[in-house]
């Protein structure tokens, strides 16, 4: 049986956390990813069959609310804090700070308070994408407990572990990730302590990526692409002679794995086989890619629009939003139900360019059929917030159904 988590009361909800409670049961081994359709008449709001907080998610708000609990006078001084967000949503972070947490840096490592105010007596709980490690001994060194709140999620370490393994046999560890991203500056610090590293961040630069490994161009050729992306000494020549890839695990999985390939086949065309190259498939998480499947089943299912729900920081509802966006179908990212204004005006984030934008007449009205909308949301949204967006869209359509009518059909199932 999975692990229940002790997650406050106020993130679940009473539609969406019920339909995922009734597909579970029906489904335990998650073999269906066919969404889960609330049809109310006017309006079917299709759900994707696995969205929301996952394992590592749930695990560090759990570990956070309890350190709270546990130490309220530390809380009521101002003496909790969070290396930087916990997890990429405004509302699970903005409730801790209510609640007396304070951030030490930002999500793009900007000092907010200084290391050197803290000492043995305060306390510091590490973040869900963790840490790097000279960041951690900074702490250590003025006597904080690094470890007694460390919300790190296991598969985040999973990828350290494997980082660390194949580093040790001598193999360069390639991170496809965000240089900047917090899970990837972690992921970095500690391969870079058994092998060199380089970042490489889509396909295009694993393309030259590949060109360098292949001999079709030189050290100038790398430097003019990867310039910061590598760790210190870093030499293309024999630093990519032998390789691994591992990942910042909010990626997309099938990205991931194109990368990868595409590396190997480098590898091939100049070896003339594969040896060279580390089997590292098993760092992907299988959260993202459940997350990432069940978007594709939802974008297949077919739809007038799709709402994505998250913060606009998170990089895994980046991914799900890109992969609504390449399917051609209308997609709007939004941090809550707050953010739809009407039925002719929806706020929106433009993740390409990181800008908020505004979009008229965006819910169709009037087609002579039921309205289609996907929905679904990153892997650090409360599902809560999915809730606000539903009863937002049934404001819109006075002749819908009654939400516990639409429920019937899935608790019908497990009756």
């Amino acid at each position: 049986m999975a692990r229940q988590f002790d997650v406050p009361d106020f993130y679940r909800s009473p539609v969406v956390s019920r339909v995922k409670a009734a597909r579970r049961a029906a489904d335990p081994r998650k073999r269906d990813l066919s969404p889960s359709v609330l049809d109310v008449g006017p309006l079917r709001v299709k759900l994707a069959r696995h969205f929301g907080f996952c394992f590592g998610v749930e695990n560090a708000i759990e570990i956070a609310y309890r350190a709270l609990d546990e130490h309220p006078e530390a809380a009521a001084d101002g003496r909790v804090f969070l290396l930087s967000e916990m997890i990429h949503n405004p509302h699970v972070n903005d409730d801790l700070q209510a609640r007396g947490v304070r951030f030490l840096r930002t999500t793009a490592g900007e000092q907010l308070i200084p290391f050197d105010t803290l000492g043995p007596g305060d306390l510091v709980i590490v973040p869900a994408f963790g840490a790097p490690t000279e960041t951690l001994d900074q702490l250590a060194a003025r006597g904080v407990d690094v470890q007694a709140y460390d919300t790190t999620c296991p598969f985040v370490v999973r990828v350290w572990k494997k980082g660390t393994q194949i580093g040790q046999k001598g193999f360069t560890v390639v991170v496809h990730g965000k240089r900047d991203h917090e899970e990837t500056r972690a992921t970095f610090s500690r391969a870079a302590a058994d092998a060199p590293v380089v970042v490489v961040r889509d396909m295009p630069e694993a393309e030259a990526l590949a060109a360098v490994v292949e001999g079709r161009e030189g050290a100038d050729f790398f430097w003019s692409h990867f310039e910061g992306k590598t760790s210190e000494s870093f030499d293309p020549g024999p630093d990519l002679a032998r390789i691994g890839v591992v990942n910042q695990t909010t990626m997309l999985a099938t990205e991931t794995a194109a990368i990868a390939e595409r590396l190997r086949q480098a590898v091939i065309a100049r070896d003339g086989d594969d040896r060279n190259v580390a089997d590292t498939a098993d760092t992907l998480c299988y959260a993202t890619k459940e997350n990432q499947d069940a978007t594709d089943a939802l974008i297949a299912s077919g739809a007038d629009l799709a709402i994505i729900v998250g913060g606009y920081n998170s990089s895994n509802t980046s991914h799900l939003v890109e992969l609504c966006e390449d399917a051609g179908l209308p997609t709007f990212f939004v941090r809550d139900a707050d953010e739809i204004a009407s039925p002719e005006l929806i706020r929106h984030f433009d993740w390409r360019t990181k800008t908020q934008r505004e979009t008229a007449g965006w819910l169709p009205r009037g087609v002579g059929r039921p309205v289609e909308v996907l929905l679904t949301a990153g892997a650090s949204c409360p599902d809560a917030l999915l809730d606000g967006v539903i009863e937002r869209l049934l404001g819109w359509f006075p002749d819908a159904r009654p939400t516990e009518e639409a429920l019937a059909p899935f608790e019908a199932e497990t009756a």
